[in-house]
């Protein structure tokens, strides 16, 4: 393994136009603040940056929807989103803004570098526009029918409901978010990075070079480059982002996602003078910690630039994590299905760790996870508050009590095996955290964490000091009194050791226990793990207090109840309208159209004969429909509201003659009707009565 003389880590930066939710805490935030706060403890150099992204199109779309200015919006989301960070303790060295002149300096600077080494292609396409509000849009501009799913709200890149990757021309009857106008094509000129010729040296890098990444990444990687890359567009027609810098330029800017990781440059030359020793040297270590939908331009793109602009590190690992869901669907800001994690700290003042140790335990580390309140509240009340919060809570408890508040000294005459067997289990716990640390496993690390202390509390039953104790009006014998100053003398070790490992992953609580050991902070250093003389005999302690508190089901009912009443069920509704609140209106009714295009349409009544998932699409499902007079394969973005095997024999409603069109290299040969209530839930539309397969519709 290669040795490294610094560390340098990123985490992916939030778009500034709404505050951050559970999701994002889960996927990349807390997973990389445990391994930046484990890397300090080991007293290595390492530099911890991230910032807001403050460009792109999700940027304008919030300012045209709250009716404020792009810049009001990223300044008011920057604020909401860097308290939310610094309140759950993610101990960034720098949280910066890609709207900072230095970024706008470096990342316009890193555009002109690769320009003048004349390794853009410059092209004239046609791109879709609209003629009312005279601009070219964006493919999240335009919304439409999603030829997967049948959405009558899908964005021109991507479904909401199915999670489709889409493009405007698959759409049908596509329409400008701006003024609902049809929208056209015009020319137009952009600069494009030619992917395919740094195709050989990806495959090359990442395939045979980096074999130990997460399936996940790696798997992504090598579907992307099998499919073989093609030139990508670094500029975009819009007045919102860093102006490309090149003479008659006007209404175009840089494509964000060129300019978004270059942030990561630019806010660690804001951190330190001394910023290319972290981005220049061969000896610096980079690690991106992302979500799965940035694996594309974290491992693909933004390693290409790096390569073509020479002298840049390139990412020794990209961890990148799967999706939280929430109750069993998926995160929806569009919806307002999600937890924020402003208002959780509202709700819960004084429960970050908790909250960290749940999105921890439950992290989506190789598959997405679903966070459910009722788990939340499980975790907290039967693993942090009865088996770490408990055995510390005995361990002073029962020192005050028999040991006169003090550390009582470790008779090796009178240590039994149970007694050993313990201190074998503490000198053996660093090298086991450690090695899942260092290989990106922070759910299991904390699993050994955990069940370092539920060991305490086994050995705790097995040794009944308070038995030990008898009657104390009549004196505790000598031997008795060694056994019992044996047993609390490890529970405090114990006990100081486990304020050691559990601090990357609950920093409050680990100060918490510092303050009642009355140690300072040197005792965290990482060296100091494993070892059993960590509080001296002798020294006093200050009185228990509890390190986590009970919560009620009354709290979680609550939550719950928040959670469904914010719900939008209608994609352009705007988020934080209740549900409730949703009603059909006529302006939801699309464009009239004649009886002879209606009788166009082939409707048929099909069977439902086999399902299953699409292999790396959490929200295909392929099913195999017989019609009749015929089987056919359609792909349907239904996976997140119906099992396969839930499914079979279903009848449902089939558009038969729909033109075929490939996702995930899947030939789909039709669609499947489909209703969706105000909550987003949907259901099959199906006759009433189970009749003849293949019966049309009309």
């Amino acid at each position: 393994m290669k040795e490294y003389k610094r560390i340098l880590v990123s985490a992916a930066l939030p778009y500034a136009n709404g505050p951050i939710h559970i999701g994002h805490l889960a996927g990349v935030y807390i997973p990389a603040d445990i391994y930046v706060r484990y890397q300090r403890a080991q007293k290595r150099d390492i530099k911890f940056v991230c910032g807001s992204d403050e460009h792109g199109v999700p940027i304008t779309i919030r300012a045209m929807k709250e009716g404020i200015s792009p810049q009001q919006v990223v300044d008011k989301y920057h604020a909401i989103i860097k308290e939310s960070l610094e309140q759950m303790n993610i101990s960034l060295d720098i949280y910066s803004r890609t709207s900072n002149k230095i970024h706008h300096e470096t990342a316009a600077g890193f555009f002109k570098k690769l320009y003048d080494d004349g390794l853009f292609e410059e092209k004239e396409t046609e791109q879709y526009y609209d003629e009312k509000a005279k601009t070219f849009l964006a493919d999240r501009y335009i919304i439409g029918t999603c030829p997967v799913c049948g959405n009558p709200n899908a964005y021109g890149d991507q479904c909401e409901r199915c999670g489709s990757s889409l493009s405007p021309e698959i759409l049908i009857n596509p329409r400008s978010t701006l003024s609902d106008a049809v929208p056209i094509k015009k020319t137009t000129k952009h600069w494009y990075f030619p992917l395919q010729n740094y195709e050989p040296w990806l495959k090359e890098w990442i395939l045979e070079g980096h074999k130990e990444w997460k399936n996940n990444v790696y798997g992504q990687c090598k579907s992307w480059l099998d499919n073989g890359l093609q030139s990508r567009a670094m500029t975009r027609d819009s007045n919102w982002g860093i102006k490309v810098p090149l003479p008659n330029t006007e209404g175009k800017v840089l494509y964000v996602w060129f300019d978004a990781p270059i942030g990561y440059i630019s806010a660690t030359k804001e951190l330190t003078e001394h910023w290319a020793d972290y981005w220049c040297r061969e000896d610096t270590k980079l690690v991106h910690f992302i979500g799965k939908d940035n694996i594309v331009f974290h491992c693909i793109i933004f390693p290409a630039m790096l390569k073509a602009h020479g002298n840049f590190v390139l990412p020794d690992n990209v961890p990148a994590n799967e999706f939280l869901n929430i109750e069993g669907e998926k995160v929806s800001t569009s919806r307002n299905w999600a937890v924020w994690v402003n208002e959780y700290i509202k709700d819960f003042p004084g429960c970050e760790d908790v909250l960290r140790y749940v999105l921890c335990a439950n992290a989506p580390e190789t598959k997405d996870n679903d966070f459910t309140w009722k788990d939340f509240q499980e975790r907290n009340n039967s693993e942090l508050v009865a088996i770490f919060g408990n055995f510390v809570n005995r361990a002073l408890v029962l020192m005050h009590k028999l040991c006169n508040g003090k550390v009582p000294a470790l008779h090796q005459d009178t240590l039994d095996d149970i007694d050993r067997g313990l201190m074998k289990e503490i000198e053996s716990i660093k090298p086991k955290v450690e090695n899942l640390l260092e290989q990106y496993k922070f759910r299991e690390a904390l699993f050994e964490v955990i069940d370092l202390a539920r060991k305490g509390n086994k050995y705790l039953q097995e040794k009944e000091p308070w038995k030990k104790a008898g009657n104390e009006k009549d004196g505790i014998s000598e031997a008795n009194q060694k056994q019992i100053d044996n047993c609390l003398h490890l529970c405090l070790q114990l006990t100081a050791n486990l304020a050691i490992l559990i601090h990357p992953f609950l920093p409050n609580t680990a100060k918490k226990m510092m303050y009642l050991m009355k140690v300072v902070d040197k005792i965290l250093d990482w060296e100091n793990a494993g070892k059993l003389k960590l509080l001296s005999v002798g020294y006093s302690l200050r009185p228990p207090e509890l390190l986590f508190r009970k919560i009620e089901d009354a709290e979680i009912t609550a939550q719950v109840e928040k959670l469904r009443a914010g719900l939008v069920g209608d994609q352009q509704s705007g988020v934080g309208s209740p549900a409730s609140e949703i009603k059909p209106q006529a302006s939801d009714l699309k464009p009239q159209i004649s009886y002879d295009d209606f009788a166009k349409l082939d409707l048929k009544v099909g069977t439902i004969i086999a399902a299953e998932k699409v292999e790396k699409a959490d929200k295909l499902l392929k099913l195999e429909i017989d019609l009749g007079f015929e089987k056919r394969i359609v792909v349907s973005g239904i996976a997140l509201h119906f099992k396969p095997d839930e499914i079979i024999g279903k009848q449902v409603v089939v558009v038969a003659n729909l033109a075929p069109r490939k996702m995930r290299g899947i030939e789909s040969n039709g669609m499947i009707l489909m209703a969706e209530d105000k909550t987003g839930k949907l259901y099959f539309v199906n006759p009433e009565d189970k009749i003849q397969t293949g019966s049309s519709v009309s």
